[in-house]
């Protein structure tokens, strides 16, 4: 018996889902979530094989229900509706998806890739369209396709011991790398999510966040003053006091960002 949970946050097609899985009976549906926090305690507690995930929700999107998982992952069926765009990042990163409304005929094949994935036919693999064990890289590739061109992020979500954080941009002071995650320095606290620098350069506001170094991204508004650190090297100190290395690169785009000039 496969364990599936279904995560929407519209009743209609949560509904929907519940009446088209009736006719699988190999597929057991443990648990309806209507939002993202729902649904990552009940994947922690149910451990599902399958998932029906909505990508547009409240709060907490699916992809970020995702970022926000232990691997490997379950096997994942995103609902979407999303336009033919998005649709095409969906088929180029190998997972699979259905587009509202689709059809009890849509639905079936969608959940027959599941199971043959489930069952271990290698013809039903990631080439078919359902995939388990999306790698953080594929993921930042995914959101950004689907996104379209100029998204950007206009919240965090991170775990944080057994709770979930959603971070909006302006408590951000600084990001740092730190090894295989980035942390995310507040006022209060930090966190690490499992991210790479260029996935938070290229997401987030150039407006409001300037990459100053390899290891660092600087909130603008932070920033009171840069100082010389030895001979060649600068230093943005923030308001916290915190100060931040800046690399030449960083030093010069720094200075033409904040309208300097000069030395």
């Amino acid at each position: 018996m496969i364990k599936a949970i279904v995560i929407d946050d519209e009743p209609l097609a949560i509904s929907l889902i519940r009446d088209y899985l009736r006719s699988f009976t190999a597929i057991e549906l443990v648990k309806e979530c209507r939002n993202g926090e729902d649904a990552l305690k009940a994947i922690a507690e149910h451990k599902p094989d399958l998932i029906f995930l909505d990508i547009q929700m409240p709060k907490i999107s699916g992809f970020e229900v995702l970022e926000l998982l232990e691997e490997p992952l379950p096997l994942v069926i995103f609902s979407t509706a999303y336009d033919e765009y998005a649709v095409k990042a969906f088929e180029q990163n190998a997972v699979d998806y259905l587009l509202k409304p689709y059809s009890k005929e849509r639905f079936d094949k969608a959940v027959n890739k599941a199971l043959n994935a489930s069952a271990g036919n290698p013809a039903s693999g990631t080439a078919s369209g359902v995939v388990s064990g999306i790698g953080s890289r594929k993921m930042d590739n995914l959101i950004s396709a689907s996104s379209g061109p100029g998204h950007q992020l206009n919240k965090v979500v991170v775990r944080s011991g057994n709770a979930v954080r959603i971070i909006p941009l302006q408590e951000i002071q600084y990001l740092e790398a730190y090894d295989d995650y980035v942390k995310i320095n507040t006022a209060n606290d930090c966190f690490l999510k499992k991210k790479t620098m260029q996935y938070f350069e290229d997401a987030l506001n150039p407006d409001e966040f300037l990459r100053v170094h390899r290891s660092f991204i600087l909130k603008l508004d932070q920033i009171t003053k840069i100082e010389p650190e030895g001979r060649e090297s600068h230093v943005a100190v923030l308001k916290s006091g915190t100060k931040i290395p800046l690399s030449k690169t960083g030093f010069a785009k720094l200075k033409q960002s904040l309208g300097l000039t000069g030395h």
